[in-house]
């Protein structure tokens, strides 16, 4: 088959495309983490948080190594986050009774108030870009974005 010229155009337009959408996302979660970092509450890191914020959607346990898949981090990483969780009282870590070698996480009463007061912290930025941008356009915009993350995804299922 021949590639015609405007195949070409229509490749590199696709391309720029591309770019700019990729650029477009990568420095908007620069600039939400920022964000997000500053209006936390003292010493809470984003990726506390976000273990905070995981663990109380699902209501229930999850080994490390499952917390460690679900944010695309090395079980290293992980643990060195879950070690400064539960240091900070915001987690609670068991053995697993039928296997010794596992073992399982939940956020402890202390963990969600701190999440709470992790979303309370920041909510009314977000809540005011949202507002500034319009309901209705971030609305036409989420089913875009959540493809894409989907689509990103597809390797790490």
């Amino acid at each position: 088959m021949e590639t015609t010229k405007n195949d070409i155009e229509s490749q590199k337009g696709n391309d720029r495309l591309a770019a700019s959408l990729f650029a477009e996302v990568l420095i908007a979660d620069q600039l939400s983490r920022n964000l997000i970092s500053q209006a936390l509450p003292r010493g809470m890191q984003i990726s506390h948080f976000s273990v905070l914020n995981l663990l109380s959607h699902v209501n229930e346990e999850r080994t490390p190594a499952q917390l460690a898949e679900a944010f695309h981090i090395t079980r290293g990483a992980m643990t060195n986050t879950l070690s400064r969780l539960e240091w900070a009282g915001h987690i609670h870590i068991r053995p697993d009774w039928d296997d010794a070698r596992r073992k399982f996480v939940s956020i402890s009463p202390a963990g969600r108030a701190a999440r709470d007061a992790a979303i309370a912290s920041f909510m009314p930025l977000i809540t005011e870009v949202v507002q500034d941008i319009g309901a209705e356009r971030v609305r036409l915009a989420l089913p875009v974005l959540r493809e894409l993350r989907r689509r990103l995804d597809v390797g790490n299922q």
